[in-house]
Formats: structure tokens, sequence, C-alpha cells
């Protein structure tokens, strides 16, 4: 039996995936993805696969173990990790250029961090107001 492990990070999102052979379905935490509570996520993650092509999504399995973060930042995080996955499961560069042509953030990710927030400010950026003039 072949199988595949991936990870992607996405703000503090850590998201880890394991692509088997199988019949197509799509575990997120333990959750069928059909039956997943927010509507955008699943679109989100389904990206990928519905890229990939009928002929091979009926035949893998996706088990997705995702933490830390946002709803979205941990879409993106299994997202990534799920494109780079089925780019290692499938050993193909016509996918790699199909995902690149749709998304490059798909496969490269997206490095950018919230700042942290300073010392006696109620934020990263914000100041205390002046009064004068």
């Amino acid at each position: 039996m072949k199988f595949v492990l991936s990870a992607a990070k996405r703000k503090t999102a850590i998201a880890r995936v394991l692509i088997k052979d199988g019949k197509g379905r799509v575990y997120v935490n333990d959750i069928p993805l059909e039956i997943y509570p927010v509507e955008l996520f699943r679109n989100k993650v389904m990206e990928p696969i519905l890229l990939l092509g009928r002929e091979y999504r009926d035949k893998i399995d996706v088990v997705v173990r995702v933490n830390g973060g946002g709803v979205m930042a941990q879409a993106d995080a299994v997202r990534t990790a799920i494109a780079r996955g089925l780019m290692k499961f499938f050993e193909s560069e016509q996918l790699k250029r199909i995902f690149l042509e749709y998304d490059r953030v798909m496969l490269a990710g997206d490095p950018r961090q919230t700042e942290p927030e300073k010392y006696m400010r109620y934020s990263a950026r914000r100041r205390w107001q002046k009064s004068y003039r």
C-alpha cells in the first residue's frame, strides 16, 4: 500500500496530511469533509482534489490533522499540504503545472505572519494619542 505524508503552515495553523490508496474519501480531524460545518473551508480544501481529475480522485483517501490558527488559516494550510502531497503521491510534473497555473500559493505557501504586540501598547502599531496642539 502506497502512502505519502505532507505538511504545511499558514500563520499559526499547522496541517499534516496522509494520502493513501483508497476510495476517494477526505477526513479532516476525523470528520468527513462533506459534513464539515464551515462551507468556505470545505470549498478551499477541495480545490486541489478537484483539479486532480475524477480518474485519480477516486483512487485516494486523504486524512488531515490540523490545529492552531483560525478557520481560514487552517483551510489554507490544509490546501497547501494536500497539493504538495498529491504531487509526491502521483509524481507528476503536469500536476505541478496545473497547480502553479491555478494558484501559486497552493504549492509555495504564504510566509506572512502577524506582527507581535509591543510593550505597553494595545496592538502592534497603535500608539497613545497626543492631545496637545
